[in-house]
C-alpha cells in the first residue's frame, strides 16, 4: 500500500501521538454521549420521565441511531472532500450542543429531536477520526492504532455509567454531555493538524510541505497520480469498479450485524440484567464491566489484527460475542466475568472491520470507504435499540439476548467471507488491498 508520508522517528512520532491523542479526546466525548442514554434508561424508565417506555424507549435509540446512519454516510465524502479536521469539529460541535436539547427538553419528542441530532455528530466522527489517524499511523501498526483510539469510546462508556451513578438525575447527566463543546473542540480547532495524505491527495501540496516542515516530517513524492479535486464522488464509485463491489457488500453486511450489537446491547444492557433479576445498581455496573472489556480487546485484537489479517481475526470475536450474549441470558455466579469477556469481543470485532476497510483503501477514497461502511452499518444500529425495546417490551429477556447473539453469527459469516474473497483491480505488485500484516 503506498503512502505519501515519510515519518522519521522524532517528528514522525511527535505528529502521530498529537493525532492520536486529540482524537482519543473527542472520541472519548462520542462514547460517553452514546453511552449516556443507555446509562440514564433504567432510571427514566422507572420514573416514568417524559411519560418514557419501553416501547418509545427503543424508539428515541433508533431516531439516534438514524441520525448516526445519515452521519457516517455524508461524513465520509464530506472529510474527503473539506478535510479531516473539520468535519471531526464539526461533529464533536453537533453532539455536543444535541446534549444541551436532551438536558432541556421538555416533552419526548423534543428529546427524541436531541438525540436524532447528537446522533448526526456521532455518526460523522467515528469514521474521520478512523482516517485520520490511519493515515498518521506507522506502518505493521495501523489496526493496532485503530484499536488504542476505540478505547477512548468504551473509555466513554466508562465514564457515562459513573456520571449516571453518580448524579441520578438523567437531566444533569445531559448536560455533562455537553463539556465536549468547550474542552475538545476548542484543542482540535487549535492544535489537530490536517491530514497531509488528503492535503497532497486535493493537490494542496504546499500546505502539507508546511505542515511537515512545522512537525519536522518529511514528505515523500507520490508515487501514482491521484483523483483530482474536482471528482468529488469518484471515491464512493472506486468501491464498486470491476469486482470490488462484492467485498464492499460483505464488509457493509458484516458491519450491519456488528453495529446491531454494538448499539442495541450499549442501550439494553442494562433494562434486559435488571428485568433478568439484577438490581439497578449492579444494571449499570455492567455498562461499566464490559466496556473495560473494551478496552482490553481493542488492544488485544488490534496486535492480533496487523499480524494475522483484520477478516480472520474479527470473525472470531464475533463468534466469541455471540456466545457471551447468549449465556447472559441466564443467571450464573460469573456473570461479571462473563459480561467482561463479552464486552472483550463485542467492541473490537467491529473496530477490526473499519481498521480493514481503512488498510485496504487509498487515500483519496479511506474517508468514503469508512464513511460507508460504517453508514451502511447503522441500519443495524437503528434496527437493534428497536428490537431491544420491543422484545423488552413482551417480558422476554431470552428472546432479546438470543437475537443479538445471532446477529454476532450474521456478522461471522459476511466479514469470514471478506477474507476468502479477495477482488483486485490493479496488478499484485501494485494492488492497495493487502490484508494487514505485520510488514504493513
Amino acid at each position: 500500500m503506498s503512502s505519501s508520508l515519510a515519518l522519521p522517528a522524532r517528528g514522525g512520532s511527535r505528529m502521530a501521538a498529537l493525532v492520536v491523542g486529540l482524537c482519543w479526546l473527542v472520541v472519548l466525548f462520542d462514547g460517553l454521549d452514546m453511552f449516556i442514554y443507555g446509562s440514564v434508561l433504567p432510571h427514566m424508565l422507572e420514573t416514568k420521565a417524559l411519560g418514557i417506555d419501553p416501547g418509545k424507549a427503543g424508539d428515541v435509540g433508533s431516531y439516534a441511531t438514524f441520525g448516526m446512519l445519515i452521519g457516517a454516510l455524508s461524513s465520509g465524502t464530506v472529510s474527503d472532500w473539506v478535510g479531516r479536521k473539520k468535519t471531526i469539529v464539526a461533529s464533536t460541535a453537533v453532539f455536543s450542543l444535541a446534549s444541551a436539547v436532551c438536558a432541556s427538553a421538555a416533552g419526548l419528542g423534543v428529546f427524541s429531536l436531541g438525540r436524532f441530532l447528537a446522533g448526526l455528530g456521532l455518526g460523522g466522527l467515528l469514521p474521520s477520526a478512523i482516517t485520520m489517524v490511519t493515515e498518521y499511523a506507522p506502518r505493521g501498526h495501523r489496526a493496532l492504532i485503530v484499536g488504542s483510539l476505540m478505547t477512548a469510546h468504551q473509555a466513554g462508556g466508562i465514564v457515562a455509567g459513573f456520571v449516571a451513578l453518580g448524579t441520578g438525575d438523567w437531566r444533569v447527566s445531559f448536560w455533562i454531555c455537553v463539556i465536549p463543546l468547550f474542552v475538545g473542540v476548542p484543542l482540535a480547532v487549535r492544535f489537530l493538524p490536517e491530514s497531509m495524505a488528503f492535503l497532497q491527495a486535493k493537490g494542496r501540496t504546499e500546505e502539507a510541505r508546511a505542515l511537515a516542515d512545522r512537525y519536522g516530517v518529511d514528505l515523500a513524492v507520490r508515487d501514482r497520480e491521484r483523483q483530482a479535486a474536482a471528482d468529488r464522488f469518484g471515491a464512493l464509485t472506486a468501491l464498486f469498479r470491476g469486482g470490488q463491489w462484492i467485498e464492499t457488500l460483505f464488509f457493509w453486511l458484516a458491519s450491519f450485524g456488528g453495529l446491531l450489537l454494538v448499539y442495541g446491547v450499549s442501550q439494553w444492557l442494562p433494562s434486559l440484567m435488571k428485568a433478568n433479576g439484577y438490581n439497578l445498581g449492579s444494571s449499570i455496573g455492567f455498562v461499566i464491566v464490559i466496556n473495560l472489556g473494551g478496552i482490553v480487546g481493542m488492544l488485544i485484537g488490534g496486535r492480533l489484527t496487523d499480524r494475522f489479517g483484520g477478516s480472520l481475526i474479527s470473525a472470531i470475536w464475533f463468534g466469541a460475542t455471540a456466545v457471551g450474549i447468549y449465556s447472559l441470558s441466564f443467571r450464573m455466579p460469573l456473570t461479571y466475568t462473563v459480561v467482561f469477556l463479552t464486552g472483550l469481543f463485542l467492541f473490537s470485532a467491529q473496530a477490526m472491520i473499519y481498521a480493514t476497510v481503512a488498510h485496504r483503501s487509498e487515500d483519496d477514497n479511506r474517508a468514503t470507504a469508512v464513511g460507508w461502511t460504517s453508514g451502511m452499518g447503522r441500519f443495524g444500529a437503528v434496527f437493534g435499540p428497536w428490537l431491544g425495546g420491543q422484545l423488552l417490551a413482551t417480558g422476554s429477556t431470552t428472546a432479546g439476548f438470543t437475537a443479538f447473539a445471532a446477529a454476532g453469527v450474521f456478522s461471522l459469516v459476511f466479514v469470514s467471507l471478506t477474507g476468502l474473497r479477495r477482488v483486485r483491480t490493479t496488478p499484485p505488485s501494485t494492488a492497495p488491498h493487502q490484508e494487514l500484516t505485520a510488514t504493513g
